[in-house]
């Protein structure tokens, strides 16, 4: 893929801090997971070696890198998909035209497919492959994508699943998918190895659910058993991709309910970052646009630089390379060891 070659020169130019932990965002499973231009994808040979390049680039930075392994499910159309298909889906019921991050562009999305109850074990076990791949390529670990929207959560979410089988109507049968995908990928690559993000007060691409603190815990309470390297949540005020509103909901029962390294992500300044970890409320806090926008973000929270006016245009050029950083602020779990801010 070309815009992989790309990514290299990218990173060393842009000079990313020294330690830290990274994230590869949306990186497709499979040729059925891609739902967006430019997305790249860890299912081929041929990906996992271009990865090489641009993991030995962060990694020569001091740098911890996780590949976020992701699948849109209907969040996609036929031009994304192998021989013009219909994307795979826990529903037949088809997403309406949605506008892109950028606040321009409107993406137009096909009428799913149904994924029958005997295919759903290829797409966990396409997840498992991209787990290994993702190590082969050299990353620290893999980030579960179960946010936004995208396949994982829409088994999850009761305004999408209308299934009848097992892996829907009731809340453990909806979360029965992401917890195979999660063994099998912790089977596949260890515990300490993966991560999972998870949205689940989010309204993204249609995928709201009616009680999504129910959703939350018992996610949390599900994954304590897999020991996983971090769960990373986004906060409920985050409820669409551009909107931050004010709520009443909050992340803290699934912080206290979680044994593991606890990320919030979400419209965090520097003060908010290091107010939700003094008061315990996280582990780590994760920056994604601000930072794309300022590469020198850690030296601009250390020195309180940081101007109030981000330049969109800057944030959406850069949110292309698909490089999330992470940084966190007070409180260094015992697993990660990097230089605070």
């Amino acid at each position: 893929m070309m815009f992989l070659n790309l990514m290299p020169s990218y990173i060393i130019l842009k000079e990313p801090p020294k330690g830290g932990l990274l994230i590869a965002e949306a990186t497709g499973v499979s040729d059925t997971a891609q739902g967006f231009p430019q997305a790249p994808g860890i299912w081929t040979k041929e990906q996992v070696e271009a990865w090489k390049p641009i993991v030995d680039a962060v990694h020569a930075t001091g740098g911890i890198f996780f590949c976020q392994i992701w699948h849109a499910g209907r969040a996609s159309n036929t031009g994304f998909q192998p021989n013009g298909q219909a994307p795979i889906s826990c529903t037949d019921k088809p997403l309406t035209p949605q506008t892109r991050s950028n606040g321009i562009d409107v993406a137009q999305f096909s009428t799913p497919r149904r994924l029958t109850t005997e295919e759903i074990p290829q797409v966990v076990n396409d997840f498992r492959l991209a787990a290994r791949n993702a190590i082969e390529a050299g990353f620290d670990g893999v980030e579960i994508h179960g946010a936004h929207g995208y396949l994982l959560d829409q088994f999850m979410k009761d305004h999408v699943n209308d299934r009848t089988d097992k892996y829907g109507r009731s809340l453990e049968d909806r979360c029965r998918f992401p917890l195979e995908v999660v063994e099998a990928i912790v089977d596949g690559v260890g515990a300490h190895k993966v991560g999972i993000r998870l949205s689940p007060f989010a309204d993204y691409a249609e995928a709201g659910d009616s009680n999504p603190e129910a959703l939350g815990l018992y996610m949390v309470e599900s994954l304590n058993k897999y020991n996983l390297v971090y769960r990373h949540m986004v906060e409920p005020r985050m409820k669409t991709i551009r909107e931050k509103c004010e709520s009443p909901r909050s992340l803290l029962p699934m912080r206290k309910a979680f044994r593991g390294t606890f990320i919030v992500a979400g419209g965090y300044d520097r003060e908010d970052g290091n107010n939700v970890v003094a008061e315990n409320r996280a582990d780590l806090v994760a920056y994604g646009r601000v930072f794309l926008a300022n590469p020198d973000l850690p030296k601009r929270f250390a020195l309180m630089l940081l101007s109030t006016s981000t330049t969109e245009k800057h944030s959406i050029y850069l949110i292309l390379f698909l490089v999330t950083p992470i940084i966190h602020f007070l409180k260094i779990p015992s697993r990660f060891s990097f230089t605070k801010v």
